[in-house]
């Protein structure tokens, strides 16, 4: 299916907080479909459910000043980046707290702060930005890596294939990070991607591998690989991710007749992320059931303030609205 990477025995410490890290954003995208339902946040939103191991294995390799860039599905990047669940829910609310100041939403969250130079509504829309932000870091002489985010839909996009060939060319910090969840809005794969996935970087002369997307310590291991390797100069890598989304492509998106329940079963029960870990560490004795409750606790109260937040935070005053949007 994929190449698994083989993850050396991390500190117990690590392997917790990169559960703890998925278990929030999962949290964090439930209510987010609660707060949808309830007709209190306005527009849609894309859940990033079932792929928090991406997000999490891939951000846990990176400084606080490697930049990413994100995608519609973006909830998970920002958060494992580093983002604040409170600032997170103004943001989807509209409220002036929010990380644009309510202006932004769902699909445009940005931190530059945390090294997040924003989630982008237009399928493969960041791959320039990304490659761009790694021009950057090579021109300025620091060891700065960039992380391009994007979706399967994103391979029949031309603009990731014309920025491809400039990073290899200039032998670009930057990794590619494909989230192949198998459907493109509610397509399958299959009926839209023709050959080999990696074949298309390889050919641009981009180092290329595919990893379990649902084992985070197999993607921090693989992602950690790349990481160092872009730092010593030796140019882009594009890395596939194996993943798969719970809910549909939307938070409106909800029969999701494209695809069986049972498939869905089958993902849910033996390939979810935050059980894989928890199996694993509980059965290597390094943790037990205790100790992934007391954390599911801490991230609900987490989450819970979050939203209380937010629901509580003012909106933007009117005379703001032409105030830092560009076009």
């Amino acid at each position: 299916m994929t190449t698994r990477a083989i993850e050396p025995r991390m500190e117990l410490e690590a392997n917790l907080h990169m559960y703890r890290q998925m278990a929030k954003i999962r949290a964090f995208d439930e209510q987010v479909n609660e707060l949808y339902k309830s007709a209190k946040m306005p527009g849609l939103a894309h859940l990033y459910i079932g792929e928090e191991a991406v997000a999490v294995g891939v951000c846990e390799a990176l400084r606080r000043d490697d930049l990413i860039t994100s995608t519609h599905r973006g909830h998970g990047h920002c958060l494992a980046k580093g983002a604040a669940v409170n600032r997170m829910f103004a943001e989807l609310l509209g409220k002036e707290p929010g990380y644009c100041r309510g202006k932004g939403g769902s699909m445009h969250i940005a931190d530059p702060e945390t090294g997040n130079l924003g989630a982008n509504a237009i399928v493969g829309g960041s791959a320039g930005i990304a490659t761009g932000a790694a021009l950057s870091a090579k021109m300025r002489g620091t060891d700065q890596v960039a992380v391009c985010f994007f979706g399967d839909g994103a391979l029949g996009q031309g603009l990731l294939y014309e920025v491809m060939n400039m990073a290899a060319l200039w032998r670009l910090p930057v990794i590619y990070l494909c989230e192949n969840n198998l459907y493109g809005e509610y397509t399958p794969c299959g009926e839209t991607i023709a050959g080999d996935i990696l074949a298309r970087p390889r050919a641009l002369g981009v180092h290329a591998e595919s990893v379990d997307g649902q084992d985070v310590q197999a993607v921090h291991a693989t992602m950690r690989r790349l990481v160092e390797r872009a730092r010593r100069g030796e140019g882009p890598a594009f890395l596939e991710c194996k993943t798969y989304r719970y809910y549909g492509h939307h938070v409106g998106d909800v029969n999701r007749e494209y695809r069986t329940r049972e498939e869905e079963r089958e993902w849910m029960s033996k390939h979810d992320p935050l059980e894989t870990l928890a199996s694993r560490l509980t059965t290597q004795g390094l943790a037990d059931a205790g100790v992934f409750e007391r954390i599911l606790t801490d991230v609900k109260a987490e989450i819970d303030g979050g939203v209380q937040f937010a629901l509580a935070a003012p909106y933007p005053e009117p005379n703001e609205v032409d105030q830092d949007v560009y076009a």
